[in-house]
């Protein structure tokens, strides 16, 4: 029987998320409950299902002081219970055997396809430019962030993106090896003031059908 899912619960989940600057410094989040939110997010899909992010999640009181400045003194970076650090690794394509043999084990897929799916993987990632694999890297690191934040929402909790701060100063203040691109940091907590209210753009202004504008 197929499941139904409750359209009304997802909606409000949806339409109640918030970008929250103002979170409440004394409400936290067990290291336990962050973990199932992300096990929750890397349902996300990815190119290849090679799931290239990776998390640093900062959470002890003194780091967050440590990342204030870096993060140009935003407040939440000190008064929500973490902060997650959204990184791409330029060498996710070699978790591949690990990923394909866990799909061979739960029955998704056999050792014939398996091996081939890896050596198409090795043969294009190996030699690719950076670039290329950043850009690919990046758009599933979004597509994560954006789970994350929904799934927080879901459990009662509030998020913010962040962009504003000095990747290069952070990889540095972090220790963060050349192998991984920075995406975001994502802000998680519980709000001490509600995010503001937002507009958008009518769909009829962004939506075309079947051929671009000629202006």
């Amino acid at each position: 029987m197929e499941k139904v899912i409750d359209q009304k619960a997802f909606m409000d989940v949806i339409r109640e998320r918030r970008s929250v600057r103002h979170y409440d410094p004394t409400a936290k989040i067990s290291r336990d409950e962050i973990k199932e939110m992300l096990k929750e997010a890397t349902l996300a899909p990815s190119s290849s299902n090679l799931q290239p992010w990776r998390f640093l999640i900062i959470d002890e009181q003194p780091l967050k002081e440590k990342l204030l400045p870096i993060a140009f003194n935003q407040k939440q970076v000190v008064e929500a219970a973490a902060i997650i650090a959204v990184l791409a690794d330029y060498e996710g394509y070699k978790q591949a055997g690990n990923i394909y043999k866990k799909a061979v084990e739960a029955g998704y897929m056999t050792e014939e396809v398996k091996a081939t799916l890896i050596d198409n993987i090795n043969k294009r990632y190996e030699n690719r430019d950076r670039a290329i694999i950043k850009e690919i890297a990046l758009v599933d690191g979004g597509l994560v962030s954006m789970q994350l934040m929904l799934v927080a929402k879901a459990r009662g909790y509030d998020t913010v993106p962040m962009g504003g701060y000095n990747s290069e100063k952070f990889k540095e203040a972090f220790q963060i090896p050349d192998q991984y691109e920075t995406v975001m940091l994502i802000a998680v907590g519980k709000a001490a003031e509600p995010g503001h209210p937002t507009t958008r753009l009518d769909v009829e202004e962004i939506t075309f059908w079947n051929e671009m504008p000629s202006k």
